[in-house]
Order: structure tokens, then C-alpha cells, then sequence
């Protein structure tokens, strides 16, 4: 394929797309004996050590091989274009034990669709530069380890929370990618910048952040908000909810880094719908099915269904009374 595209032009395309930023990786191809690089390698042990502890829960597609090797995802894969959209917004929420706290990337539209429309229109531009050259952009949405190929793209480092965090923006950032069969040159993987700071991992209520970098789902808050279907929450959660009904933004409240370089995004579909910052525990513990379907529309709190929502909400008035 002859066809050449210079990665500062696809940089220029991407922030007209109004991403925030944007970084490229070089996919290596492996050796004769189909060993991966060795920074996969390495995240690769990493990641089966994780699983192998159970730290996943019952999210079972954290095993999925193609996470693994991103080679499996798309086979003539060469680069990588990672891209992230700030979603910060300045509101604050109300401190009084009736409220119920709400995780800010979800306060408004679904970021998946945000993020979706830019990477569809990034990946439809680069299509048209020629017949041969081939896409695939997931947002979130599929078996890539977005956070790794992030780090490596020089969007940001991979926190001892687990997040990225990036100079800019901190990381209230959503992540993005687009992989090719285009050979672009690459950026600098980004170096860690945390230093000796533990403060998200002593502010977490439930301990979730075993060892630094280490998250164990079984013990994190959003995980549990999010994603747990059962019918009642585990005790030790229950007790530590401190209000959080979706998500949980704790360790990312007390990084420094937020703290200091937080700024409103520019994208007004993030901008929160008014009744997500501040609603009352009481009101979503009563909230019927109907009234779900009407306050989250094209929201990312689809994913929390109703009776979800509605146990979440009374787990936390239970610790109350």
C-alpha cells in the first residue's frame, strides 16, 4: 500500500474532531516464536496476574485472549491512534446525607456516543485517503486495553488508581481508539508521574486499591454501583457507600493532579443534565421504571438498570437510619 498519510495531519483532523488530545502507537509485529514486545509482555503478565487473583468479579470478558494481543483484534494492525476527550464539568455536589452521588462521566450524554461520532467521522476521513487502508475504532467497546495503548501513544500514565492521568486535563479524560493498517510514526510512550503520592489509594473507603496500580473489583465501589446485578450489595460495601448510588469518583477527587488542572470541557453534549449532580437518595430509592426510562436518555447510566438504581440508593439510606 503506497498510500501515505503523515501523522500530523491525522492530529490536525483529530483535534477539528474536537478530541483533546492525541497520541500514536506503533503495533511491532512478533517474532518467529509469536512472543510479543516486551512492554506487552510485560502488561500482559500483568493483566493475567490480575485475573488469576480474581480481581475481575464477574466481569468475564476481562479474559477475553484478544485483550491480550491486539494482533487479534485486528490481524493487519500496525498503529494505534488514541485519543482523549475531556469531560470535566465545574459543578459540585450537595454535601447533605440526602443526596446521592453520581460519578461525572456519567452526568450527562452517553460518552459512548460522543466519543462514537468522532471516531466514526476520524475513521471515514482516513478511509477516504485510500482504497487499501483499513480502520477499527472502539471507544471503550471492545477487547483492547485502551489505558496501555494510551500510556504507550504519550496520552498520559497509568495511575496508581488505574485511571490515566493526563498534564492537561488530569484524568477526567474518555478514551479512544483507532486502529489501522496505516505505519504512522509514533509517539513517546509517557513517562509516570505520581511519585510518592498514595492519596487515592488511603482515601478509598473500601480498599479497593490493594497495592499501587492494583484495583481489586471485588472491593471498588463502582464496580459494585455499576455492574453487580445481584439483589443486594456485599456488607462491606453497603457500609462504605458513603452516598455513591453510580460510580464513584473518590480516588480521583483527591489526586493532585485533578485538583490542580481540571478544566470545563468544550463539548456541550458532556455537559450535565441538571437533575444528575444533585438528586436525592429517597427519590431514586422510589424511582419507578417508567421514570428511569424518562430522566436517562442517551445516558451512560442506561447501564445501571432501574432496580439497580433503586438498590444502590436504599443501601445507603439502610446505613443511614
Amino acid at each position: 500500500m503506497s498510500v501515505v498519510i503523515q501523522s500530523q495531519t491525522i492530529k490536525q483532523k483529530s483535534l477539528e474532531l474536537g478530541f483533546h488530545k492525541i497520541g500514536i502507537a506503533n503495533v511491532e509485529p512478533v517474532n518467529d516464536a509469536l512472543e510479543l514486545p516486551p512492554s506487552e509482555q510485560t502488561t500482559q503478565a500483568s493483566l493475567q496476574t490480575w485475573l488469576a487473583k480474581g480481581y475481575q468479579a464477574d466481569m468475564a470478558w476481562m479474559a477475553n485472549p484478544k485483550r491480550q494481543n491486539i494482533r487479534q483484534v485486528m490481524p493487519e494492525v500496525q498503529s494505534v491512534i488514541c485519543v482523549a476527550c475531556n469531560y470535566y464539568t465545574p459543578e459540585s455536589r450537595s454535601q447533605g446525607d440526602q443526596y446521592a452521588k453520581i460519578s461525572r462521566y456519567g452526568w450527562g450524554r452517553d460518552y459512548h456516543r460522543v466519543m462514537h461520532k468522532k471516531l466514526k467521522q476520524l475513521s471515514t476521513w482516513l478511509r477516504s485517503h485510500g482504497d487499501g487502508i483499513l480502520t477499527r475504532y472502539y471507544a471503550d467497546t471492545g477487547p483492547v486495553q485502551d489505558k496501555f495503548w494510551a500510556e504507550q501513544a504519550g496520552i498520559g500514565w497509568i495511575a496508581k488508581n488505574g485511571n490515566v492521568i493526563t498534564r492537561e486535563f488530569g484524568s477526567w479524560v474518555f478514551l479512544g481508539e483507532v486502529l489501522t493498517n496505516l505505519s504512522l510514526f509514533p509517539d513517546l510512550p509517557h513517562t509516570q508521574h505520581c511519585g510518592a503520592c498514595t492519596r487515592c489509594i488511603e482515601a478509598c473507603p473500601t480498599a479497593a486499591i490493594t497495592q499501587p496500580f492494583v484495583v481489586d473489583a471485588n472491593r471498588c465501589i463502582a464496580y459494585h454501583t455499576i455492574e453487580n446485578q445481584a439483589d443486594t450489595l456485599p456488607t462491606d460495601i453497603a457500609q462504605n457507600l458513603q452516598g455513591w448510588v453510580a460510580g464513584c469518583d473518590i480516588c480521583q477527587d483527591v489526586c493532585p493532579w485533578n485538583q490542580r488542572f481540571a478544566k470545563e470541557t468544550d463539548i456541550p453534549a458532556l455537559q450535565p443534565y441538571p437533575w444528575n449532580i444533585n438528586p436525592t437518595l429517597k427519590e431514586l430509592a422510589n424511582l419507578s421504571d417508567q421514570e428511569w426510562e424518562r430522566r436517562f436518555p442517551a445516558s451512560a447510566m442506561r447501564r445501571i438498570k432501574p432496580q439497580m438504581l433503586r438498590r444502590n440508593a436504599a443501601a445507603n439510606l439502610t446505613q443511614r437510619e
